[in-house]
């Protein structure tokens, strides 16, 4: 693996590449996202319903990076198509934990919150996308084969 720095708003990341240099932009931008989620969760309310609420959105939004390497490593595109769906659901119950976190407030934090909206709603939409474009291949794939 290599490894070069990048900084982001005042903030330095180690970008790391695999393979032959190769960067994977949704790899790092579902590790960022992560990162910020972890982040949020860690400055929400130490009450009950912050407590929950930031548990919830802990599991949920640090899933979609793991789902995504699993989808890497798929079997056969069926397999792509659902590890890849997993991911979406967790990006859409995030998107309503950050949601809830606003309302009540249990964050003071609600410009990193916006952004986790934003983030939520733009990682959303890729892996809309990518399911798109993957049922798509698979069914060429399977017209092809007829």
């Amino acid at each position: 693996m290599n490894a070069r720095k990048r900084v982001e708003r005042g903030i330095e990341y180690q970008v790391t590449t695999c393979g032959e240099g190769r960067k994977y932009d949704l790899e790092e931008r579902l590790l960022e996202y992560a990162a910020d989620v972890i982040r949020f969760c860690d400055g929400t309310m130490k009450t009950d319903a912050g407590r929950h609420v930031s548990g919830q959105l802990l599991r949920s939004g640090t899933a979609p990076l793991a789902h995504q390497g699993e989808a890497q490593a798929a079997e056969s595109p069926r397999d792509f198509i659902h590890k890849m769906r997993v991911a979406l659901k967790e990006l859409r119950e995030s998107c309503r934990w950050i949601k809830l976190a606003i309302r009540v407030p249990l964050t003071n934090e609600i410009e990193r919150a916006n952004f986790l909206l934003a983030e939520t709603d733009q990682l959303t939409r890729i892996f809309v996308a990518s399911i798109r474009t993957a049922r798509s291949n698979s069914l060429r794939g399977q017209t092809q084969e007829s």
